[in-house]
């Protein structure tokens, strides 16, 4: 959070499009949790990370409209602070001329959010945010992607 806002990327492909989503991926062969997680944020929003804190995992089953089977999508989430100090990075080639799966990073209020035009991951965030942490598996049947 920054002044109220909540820093999210706008997906360009895959179940998430279309919709605000996390700076995060997958992990490369070798990279630790935290690891992947710097470089994905630095990747995806020219920032690097200045702390993190408080590790936690959520899961979620999404079953795409239309679809006979889920993903079951295993996310791990850290309370980090940004630093803002330093001047921005240049993002990526693969994330300025979209060929990767995000937009660049845009700073929004949380109640902007909902399950119309927001992740999973993002949804998990907000209502941990809100004092209603969902620790138990969320099922989204009929997942429209836009």
């Amino acid at each position: 959070m920054r002044m109220g806002n909540f820093s999210v990327l706008k997906k360009t492909r895959g179940p998430y499009q279309h919709r605000f989503d996390l700076p995060g991926g997958s992990q490369e062969l070798g990279e630790g949790l935290t690891e992947t997680l710097k470089r994905e944020v630095l990747e995806e929003t020219g920032y690097t990370i200045n702390s993190y804190s408080n590790p936690r995992v959520y899961d979620v089953l999404v079953q795409e409209e239309g679809q006979d089977f889920a993903v079951h999508h295993i996310m791990a989430f850290y309370d980090i602070v940004l630093d803002f100090e330093d001047s921005q990075k240049s993002l990526p080639h693969e994330v300025l001329d979209g060929s990767n799966d995000s937009a660049n990073a845009i700073w929004l209020p949380l109640e902007q959010m909902t399950e119309e035009n927001a992740s999973p991951l993002v949804l998990k965030v907000k209502a941990e945010l809100r004092g209603f942490p969902e620790l138990e598996l969320t099922r989204y049947k009929n997942w429209k992607v836009k």
